[in-house]
């Protein structure tokens, strides 16, 4: 396919010939843990909205993580890869339910993993000495309705619009009457209260994600791994968490800090 040969010779032609070559291996860093593929049906014919992705993830590797978080969840690649574009609120009469695909994905293999850790990536015991879960399935199925209501940018209707180039690239947009407004339960406790809108939503649940003390040490392992080496000690996976929870000015998930951490650790030197 032309398209497909178009966008797989742009990226060798970048990531080989660009002057920003740490830019470049931060980006595919990224796409190894924000993972969309054209392997999926929905994405086989979308070559600008997968080569508009990897932009994003370019344009992003040295931003904020919360940011990049944001970016991911409403880039419509995302949305069809991991089912979110076009998922409804709660029909009994219609037995729909909402896909809890994006809200597993999100915290298992974006943000928080399975376990607590500590910092230095150690997991976190409880008093009969097993690992403490971070999440159970009512969390899941909470942020599953938080991620209701979206869809194509632009899209004459809600289910079934064909993605188009524009509505490849756009970020998703929301149609409130396909969200759900009631209650949901996330991480740590919190509760969002009912009523709000489906961008109120999205943005407190991404926030709860963004601070939980997991992603720090989580995201440190995942970009230690590949920028340097697949087995860091638990003193170095500290001291990149660190710098993800505060840069030296108070900011927490600033990945430009993150990436400096990693590199100039004396474990890397």
């Amino acid at each position: 396919d032309t398209w497909v040969t178009s966008r797989h010779d742009a990226w060798w032609r970048n990531i080989v010939e660009g002057e920003d070559q740490l830019r470049q291996r931060m980006a595919f860093a990224l796409s190894q843990i924000f993972v969309v593929s054209a392997k999926h049906p929905g994405l086989k014919v979308t070559q600008f909205g997968l080569a508009n992705y990897h932009d994003m993830l370019v344009r992003q590797a040295f931003g904020n993580y919360r940011d990049l978080l944001e970016s991911v969840t409403l880039h419509p690649a995302m949305g069809a890869y991991l089912s979110m574009l076009g998922n409804e609120k709660p029909d009994p009469v219609r037995n729909i339910r909402p896909d809890e695909n994006y809200a597993r994905e999100l915290m298992q293999l974006f943000s928080i993993g399975l376990v607590e850790l500590n910092q230095d990536g150690s997991v976190r015991l409880d008093a009969s000495n097993e690992p403490i879960p971070t999440y159970d399935q009512a969390i899941i199925e909470g942020f599953a309705h938080v991620f209701t209501g979206w869809t194509y940018q632009g899209a004459p209707v809600f289910q079934g619009a064909f993605p188009t180039p524009t509505r490849q690239i756009w970020p998703m947009e929301l149609w409130p009457e396909y969200h759900d407004t009631g209650p949901k339960t996330l991480l740590n406790g919190v509760t969002l209260s009912a009523g709000q809108s489906g961008s109120e939503d999205l943005a407190a649940a991404l926030d709860n994600v963004f601070n939980h003390p997991n992603v720090a040490p989580f995201i440190a392992i995942r970009l230690i791994q590949r920028l340097v080496t697949s087995n860091p000690s638990p003193a170095y996976v500290s001291r990149v968490a660190g710098a993800f929870n505060n840069n030296g000015q108070g900011v927490r998930g600033d990945l430009g800090a993150v990436v400096k951490a990693i590199l100039l650790d004396p474990e890397a030197r």
